[in-house]
C-alpha cells in the first residue's frame, strides 16, 4: 500500500464511527446499490459468499423491524440493511467443523460500514435484536438467518467524530507466542 493510501486508510478508520442519530436526508437506491457493489467483493472463507442483503426503504417494513430492537435512535435512520447469512452454504472447517458464517457476515459489515464512511453516510452495527421476529418480518426461509442489521443514512450535524476508546496496541500484540 502506498503511504498516502495507507494515511487515508487510516483516517477512514479513524473517522467511522456508531452513528446514533440520523438526520433526515434519503438515501438514494442508486447509492444503497452503489455501496452494495463494493460490499459484495469482501472476502469469505474459500470465496462462499453466504451473505444476503436485504434493504428496507420502505416505511412500514422499517416499523416492524422496530419491534426487533425498539431503540429510539434506531428508528431515526432511514435505511435498514439487514445481512443475512446462509449456513448451508457457509465454509465448515473440516478440523473440527467451525462454521465460517458469522466470520464470513462480519467481514462484509465492516466493508459495509467503512464504504458507507467514504460515502459520507453513517452505519452503526446492530447485533443485540429479535432475529427470529426479524425473519418472520423478512419472510427468510429457514436456512436464512438474520445476523446483523445495519442502519444507514447522513449523521446529524456534529462538530467532531466522537473519540474511540481503544486499547493501546502494546496491550494487544504477543511476537512469536502468547
Amino acid at each position: 500500500m502506498q503511504p498516502d493510501n495507507y494515511e487515508h486508510f487510516k483516517t477512514l478508520s479513524e473517522k467511522r464511527y456508531s452513528v446514533r442519530d440520523y438526520a433526515d436526508t434519503p438515501v438514494s437506491k442508486q447509492q444503497i446499490e452503489k455501496l452494495l457493489d463494493t460490499v459484495r467483493l469482501a472476502p469469505s472463507a474459500v470465496n462462499r459468499q453466504p451473505w444476503t442483503f436485504i434493504v428496507a426503504t420502505e416505511q412500514k417494513i422499517k416499523e416492524q423491524l422496530h419491534g426487533c430492537y425498539s431503540r429510539e435512535w434506531f428508528q431515526s435512520a432511514p435505511v435498514y440493511i439487514v445481512i443475512c447469512g446462509d449456513h448451508s452454504t457457509s465454509w465448515k472447517r473440516p478440523s473440527d467443523g467451525k462454521d465460517h458464517c458469522d466470520i464470513d457476515i462480519a467481514i462484509c459489515t465492516e466493508h459495509l460500514c467503512l464504504a458507507a464512511t467514504e460515502m459520507g453516510l453513517g452505519t452503526c452495527w446492530v447485533c443485540n435484536f429479535d432475529a427470529r421476529k426479524c425473519a418472520d418480518i423478512l419472510s427468510l426461509p429457514d436456512h436464512i438467518e438474520p445476523i446483523v442489521i445495519v442502519p444507514i443514512g447522513y449523521a446529524k450535524e456534529c462538530s467532531h467524530t466522537p473519540e474511540k476508546n481503544r486499547k493501546p496496541l502494546t496491550e494487544l500484540i504477543r511476537w512469536e507466542k502468547y
